[in-house]
């Protein structure tokens, strides 16, 4: 696309609005404005444009204005003044004037009757090249006006959860572009977990983009996801949408996705009871056991179908035992374990506690074997006030029982 094009013909630059659907509501809460150029073949999008760094600031900027003073005209026209409105701007280009030029736009259609609590600003951090506190101030100055930050992309490889954490978003935009490969890597999973953390703890909402399928949109609801957005839920067009479009679609998926929740939950509530029962059998059957070494030695041969590692803690996370570890299909005691420390794992302290309070074991959540990168669950057992079991699953034995995602 020739840059010089777009700038002579302007009145063929136009907005395109894409819905934002809400988890809570099952309608559209918002739009995000995208931009098109209108040309003989059709409408093309305006991404490649404002992403070309060699294109002159202030040209970018000036379209940006464009579009957003058509988008803000067309949304005034409606009946309707309760839709958030998204417009991206690249940070790099709000600092050079330190966002004056786009909160004075702003301002200009206040007076008109536009309420800025209905703006979002969208952010790409990983392409801004300034210092990140600057970037800071202005958006909570920003901010003053009522208007929300939302930041993007933020399940890119390179992400940085501090970096996010300083610019203190009220939302976060996580592309699920992953999800459409084939099999997605771990990592993808312990990012968004992560983002859901960071999150909850910076008081975010959190917006998931590029949902193309079904099981993308029921991964956002299982993840967090409040907001949804995406070419299965709608494209983007030239007009707005009735607020119920997709109401009666959105109430039916959840209920699916609910359904399925619960049969996961109640699939892992049986395994937990199994082992509770299970483990208190075999304790009470080798209580005499000359140690804690022999013991978990026992328990690998009774366990063999279902675990490759075995030990035991102490209630501040002293192994009191080696590992009994399943290499190759054979049991070997790893000694070297020994008086090793796991009280910095996170929700260890938590569980003992647990554990100890209400006098039964506990099933994990999934995560990724730190020695075999594997993804298991851990369930751990009180043996008495101050001694505890942990047997971590094999992902075999997950996958057997749907207990694997």
């Amino acid at each position: 696309m020739d840059a010089l094009d777009v700038m002579a013909n302007l009145s063929q630059v136009i907005p395109y609005y894409q819905p934002i659907f809400s988890a809570d509501e099952h309608g559209v809460i918002g739009y995000e404005v995208l931009g098109r150029f209108q040309t003989e073949a059709g409408p093309v999008s305006l991404g490649p444009f404002f992403h070309d760094e060699t294109i002159p600031e202030e040209f970018r900027m000036e379209v940006d204005d464009v579009i957003t003073k058509k988008a803000l005209d067309y949304f005034l026209s409606l009946d309707d003044q309760t839709p958030l409105i998204f417009f991206n701007r690249d940070a790099n280009l709000l600092m050079l004037d330190r966002g004056e030029s786009f909160l004075q736009l702003l301002l200009g259609y206040e007076a008109k009757g536009l309420a800025l609590s209905r703006i979002i600003l969208e952010i790409n951090e990983q392409h801004f090249k300034g210092d990140l506190d600057q970037l800071s101030h202005l958006l909570t100055y920003i901010r003053t006006y009522g208007i929300k930050v939302a930041v993007d992309n933020i399940a890119e490889h390179s992400i940085h959860l501090e970096r996010i954490g300083v610019l203190s978003p009220d939302i976060l935009k996580i592309d699920l572009h992953e999800l459409r490969k084939t099999a997605v890597h771990q990592a993808y999973q312990e990012i968004v977990h992560s983002i859901s953390l960071l999150a909850r703890k910076i008081g975010a909402t959190l917006l998931y983009e590029d949902i193309e399928t079904s099981f993308q949109l029921q991964y956002a609801w299982r993840h967090g996801g409040r907001y949804y957005q995406g070419y299965y839920l709608a494209k983007p067009a030239p007009e707005v949408v009735p607020r119920d479009l997709l109401k009666e679609l959105l109430r039916q998926e959840c209920h699916r996705f609910i359904q399925q929740e619960k049969k996961k939950l109640e699939m892992l509530y049986q395994i937990s009871e199994q082992f509770q029962q299970r483990i208190a059998a075999l304790l009470g059957k080798y209580k005499k056991a000359g140690g804690f070494n022999e013991l978990i030695s026992l328990l690998a041969d009774e366990l063999d179908d279902v675990c490759f590692r075995i030990y035991v803690c102490d209630e501040d996370g002293f192994q009191q035992s080696g590992n009994m570890f399943k290499r190759g299909g054979r049991w070997e005691l790893q000694q070297q374990y020994y008086m090793k420390n796991w009280s910095w794992r996170p929700y260890f302290l938590e569980n003992i506690i647990r554990m100890r309070s209400r006098r039964r074991g506990i099933l994990s959540d999934l995560y990724t074997d730190i020695e075999t990168g594997e993804t298991i669950r851990t369930y751990s057992y009180p043996i008495d006030e101050r001694h505890y079991l942990f047997i971590d699953l094999s992902y075999s034995y997950l996958f057997e029982h749907d207990a694997h995602y």
